[in-house]
């Protein structure tokens, strides 16, 4: 019986292949909305009639489609032709003629579009009621706010109602729903799927986002979404990995204890404890972070150049009818109004210069975990004040985009109250399908249902086993970590592996020119020779054509053997490029002859 379905993909995929048909579908999509009994989390709730249409005009199944028939709900500043799209501001509503670029992708996959879910106005908030439609209840317990901006999307999905859910994340939007109501929530890399047909809320950090029950569901229709689109100017020609196996032994960065935030949730603080020590059981490297530096960058999000992007959306209706505009809303992206050009732009060089600081506190990292959220905020609580606790959610969330990073929320084993646990997975852009594989291990591990339904968990398949993608590269002068060339590693995605040294048959010279002063290595086995500091690093192999494109003669990448007799790819330098070099053999580590008193340096 399908009321006794879980509306994951493979089940209603099952279902279909059994006889299901996707009329029968709408109708139980249906009937459990009428047994939530909540009329706020759709603004447009398609009528059934339009449903069953669309549900027949399938035609047979066709498993080729890889969403055919599978329910699926789009948050209110998303464009479906044919229904208003409102920002949850009624000033604000337009009826669109086609559908944004993503929901096309899905329709054309064959998935079943049920309607337009509420959200926190102009996608600003991460509370979810901030709305003048009355606010959707949290699936997992009324008392708690829904989570925003996209509550309606997180809310449907926590019900298991439908099998995933399109929302928008620029501070958090497409994670925190996710971890108050017991679900995923993938957040992808900028301009993996196309921002086309979509309200801005900061237009150059945001992305559309998927909440699903599991995490190979939520991948599954990303997957499908994600394309190129020229039409968007922030789209991006990203390459499309599949799902496989996490990398053996994984280097986590965790909040250190001086940095982690709980906001006095001391039992957020044990489950995420717990949920770190499960990373570190299946063999994960856990690194404590001093996260500072990301809390600093997270509070430039409401200053200056961001709070006027904002601003850019709805200036027009501000001038024209401020009153249309929620006073919280209105308190928040009015700022802009008292900032300047000069604030903008002093914005972003301070953004850059803090990007910078957190380099090295990411360096040799392959990830990220954090706690979705502090902790959780109830109903009553925003009631009293509409801002501090909902800033206090975006602790963990805030800075993501602005570093673009990707990122999936995934549910935990039940915290010792009962509440749901939420951890967080980050990693640099691109590597959305890595995030992904280590969050399914939460799934195999953690008991848990799906959502608020008693469906437990499904055991995930088995992935098939990550390619060797990587290549590891030595470096010994201005590449090395907290050197000046360092950047240059670390935007590409390499991650320190270990320190080491070469075999004792090299020669190290000092170069002439610069800056930066940059050294010299040659492979001599003579009298003079000796061994030279270095470390290795893993660089993903799509992107070490680009590296060695930065190389300026007289140095070139070859093989260097290392104490162990190992060789790996490294920086050698040509014979004809010592001339005028000073020899620093006998110092064997760039950095003490960087320490060297300038006289004699």
């Amino acid at each position: 019986m399908l009321s006794s379905l879980p509306f994951t993909i493979p089940a209603l995929r099952d279902a279909y292949a059994r006889g299901t048909r996707p009329e029968e579908v709408v109708d139980e999509v249906l009937a459990r909305l009428d047994r939530i009994g909540d009329p706020c989390i759709f603004l447009h709730l398609c009528d059934r009639d339009s449903l069953l249409a669309e549900a027949r005009a399938l035609g047979a199944y066709d498993p080729a489609k890889p969403l055919w028939g599978i329910p699926f709900a789009v948050k209110d500043n998303i464009d479906v032709a044919g229904l208003p799209t409102t920002a949850a501001c009624p000033a604000y509503a337009y009826t669109p003629e086609r559908d944004a670029f993503v929901v096309a992708r899905l329709r054309a996959a064959g998935a079943l579009m049920i309607g337009k879910t509420n959200l926190d106005q102009f996608a600003t908030g991460l509370v979810g009621v901030r709305t003048p439609y009355g606010a959707p209840r949290n699936a997992v317990d009324p008392e708690i706010v829904p989570g925003g901006s996209s509550g309606g999307s997180g809310v449907v999905v926590g019900h298991g109602a439908v099998a995933f859910s399109l929302g928008t994340d620029t501070a958090g939007s497409g994670r925190v729903p996710a971890a108050l109501n017991n679900i995923v929530g993938l957040k992808p890399t900028l301009g993996a799927l196309s921002a086309g047909g979509v309200v801005p809320a900061c237009r150059t950090l945001d992305t559309v986002s998927v909440f699903a029950l599991t995490v190979d569901d939520a991948f599954a229709a990303f997957d499908v979404a994600r394309g190129y689109d020229p039409a968007d100017a922030y789209s991006k020609p990203l390459p499309s990995k599949p799902l496989t196996a996490p990398l053996p032994a994984l280097r986590i960065g965790v909040p250190d204890a001086a940095s982690s935030a709980f906001d006095g949730d001391s039992v957020q603080q044990e489950t995420f404890a717990r949920d770190v020590a499960r990373l570190a059981t299946q063999g994960a490297e856990i690194v404590e972070v001093d996260f500072t530096p990301l809390y600093a960058i997270a509070a430039m999000l409401y200053q200056g150049a961001w709070v006027a992007e904002r601003h850019t959306v709805i200036a027009d209706l501000l001038a024209r009818d401020p009153e249309a505009v929620l006073p919280v809303t209105r308190q928040i992206i009015g700022l802009a109004e008292t900032m300047s050009a000069d604030d903008a732009f002093r914005g972003i060089y301070r953004l850059a210069e803090l990007k910078r600081e957190a380099e090295p506190l990411l360096a040799g990292l392959d990830m990220l975990c954090v706690p979705t959220i502090p902790r959780f905020v109830t109903v009553a609580e925003i009631e009293a004040d509409p801002v501090g606790p909902n800033s206090m959610l975006g602790t963990y969330t805030n800075f993501v985009n602005l570093l673009d990073l990707c990122g999936i929320a995934v549910p935990t084993a039940p915290r010792s109250d009962g509440r749901p646990g939420s951890v967080t997975l980050l990693a640099r852009a691109g590597e959305d399908a890595a995030i992904a594989a280590v969050a399914r291990g939460f799934e195999a591990d953690c008991p848990r249902t799906l959502g608020t339904t008693a469906h437990p968990v499904p055991t995930p398949a088995a992935l098939p086993a990550a390619q060797d993608d990587r290549i590891e590269l030595a470096v010994c002068g201005a590449h090395m970590s907290g050197l000046p060339l360092n950047g240059q590693l670390t935007a590409l995605g390499a991650r320190l592996l270990r320190a080491d040294h070469t075999a004792p048959w090299y020669r190290f010279y000092a170069l002439a020119g610069g800056p930066p002063a940059r050294p010299g290595l040659l492979r001599d086995s003579g009298p003079k020779a000796g061994a030279v500091a270095v470390e290795v690093w893993s660089l993903p192999k799509a992107a070490f054509g680009s590296f060695i494109e930065q190389v300026p003669a007289p140095l070139s990448i070859g093989s260097v053997e290392l104490s162990d007799g190992t060789r790996v790819k490294g920086f050698l330098c040509e014979a004809d490029g010592i001339a005028g070099a000073t020899e620093i053999t006998h110092l064997g580590d760039w950095r003490a002859y960087l320490d060297q008193p300038l006289e004699t340096a």
